[in-house]
């Protein structure tokens, strides 16, 4: 396939936060709602596609936290969390359009820190805001992946343990020395189904895909294993690696699991922002792996990626960072950068952090939407 992008369009059109914030958190709810989240307790909502942002009420003891995730189930209902160290690391949930908040979470580890929320959002659904699993995961402690769950649309959360559960065996999720994860833009993890199972990018000394396996044993659901991919992205040091994976929709079944079909992952050495190897790979099932790396990057990236996601309408990916913004239509083989247009802000395609399509956020309370027309692919 060969990428155009029209001369008239630039693919982002600015839109007015009202903040100056570093947003990096956006979720897209659907019918002209999506919520955003960022520095300084920012929490932001729209009901109209982003003509107007509303500012929320700064959820209590929130002022100098640092909301890096939100998951939002409608206009009314959304779970937001903070990253930090220690207790700064926190969840809160409203469920009256964020006119007030309740803390449902604070992170008891000392040594932790948390990198992302995720609520399961099922292909043509809207999360359940009662019932929706989902999960989050943070930094190493004592050398394993620290995972909460909820069962209740983040109302409640419990710790991940390993042992057994109901005749199950959990593995732990073992963390490699000097291993971590990203917060850069609420995107290193993804979580599926009730249980939930999870698929999370890592980076650091190594860069991994870890995902956990998951099947019935007379009725039980079970997490038995945890199998993990090496990726050949840039791990140079504490700030290189994978920060951000997406999934299509589509799954395939895989010696009695589900595996998402086309998994994107993007990264890079937020250091080096404009370097280009190591900053993408797609992985996708085989015969032999439900999860394998199938394609070597021919146009890579044109840098740094903090956040990247799959656009239905266009069967494409498109990535984000501080330097600019790419799309590829052949499952991440070949990279295009799209360039802003004639009239548009120089700096349009540039300073983005996170995206959940078609909106995009970054830096000092940029809030960008996916311009209709943008790219077209042929």
């Amino acid at each position: 396939m060969v990428l155009t992008v029209p001369a008239a369009f630039s693919q982002w059109t600015m839109q007015k936060s009202g903040v100056t914030a570093s947003l990096r958190g956006i979720e897209n709810v659907g019918g002209g709602v999506a919520w955003a989240s960022g520095s300084g307790g920012t929490v932001l909502r729209t009901l109209n596609g982003g003509k107007v942002w509303q500012k929320c009420a700064v959820p209590p003891g929130g002022e100098k936290l640092d909301f890096r995730g939100v998951q939002a189930f409608d206009a009314k209902t959304a779970v937001v969390m903070s990253s930090g160290p220690g207790d700064a690391s926190r969840i809160y949930k409203t469920v009256d359009g964020c006119k007030s908040w309740k803390l449902v979470l604070t992170n008891p580890d000392k040594d932790g820190f948390f990198d992302a929320i995720q609520i399961d959002k099922p292909a043509g659904k809207r999360p359940d805001p009662l019932h929706a699993s989902g999960a989050l995961i943070g930094d190493p402690v004592d050398g394993k992946f620290v995972v909460f769950e909820t069962q209740d649309g983040g109302a409640t959360w419990t710790r991940r343990a390993e042992g057994k559960k109901g005749g199950c065996k959990i593995e732990a999720l073992e963390a490699k020395p000097k291993e971590a994860l990203f917060a850069a833009s609420n995107s290193s993890l993804k979580s599926y189904g009730p249980q939930p199972y999870l698929l999370f990018v890592t980076g650091g000394a190594v860069s991994r895909l870890v995902y956990t396996d998951v099947f019935s044993v007379v009725g039980a659901v079970c997490h038995v294993s945890t199998y993990s991919v090496a990726l050949p992205m840039a791990h140079s040091g504490d700030g290189a690696g994978a920060f951000a994976v997406a999934t299509s929709p589509r799954i395939e079944k895989f010696g009695g699991s589900s595996y998402p079909y086309k998994v994107m992952v993007v990264g890079g050495d937020y250091e080096k922002p404009d370097e280009t190897a190591g900053t993408s790979v797609m992985l996708t099932p085989t015969k032999l792996s439900p999860l394998k790396v199938v394609e070597k990057v021919e146009t890579p990236l044109h840098g740094y990626r903090s956040a990247v996601g799959y656009q239905a309408k266009m069967d494409a990916w498109i990535a984000v960072g501080p330097n600019g913004t790419d799309v590829s239509t052949d499952d991440g083989k070949n990279w295009q950068a799209l360039r802003p247009a004639a009239g548009d802000a120089a700096d349009a395609d540039k300073g983005w952090n996170a995206l959940s399509l078609p909106f995009v956020v970054g830096s000092k309370g940029r809030i960008g939407v996916l311009r209709d027309g943008a790219v077209v692919a042929k």
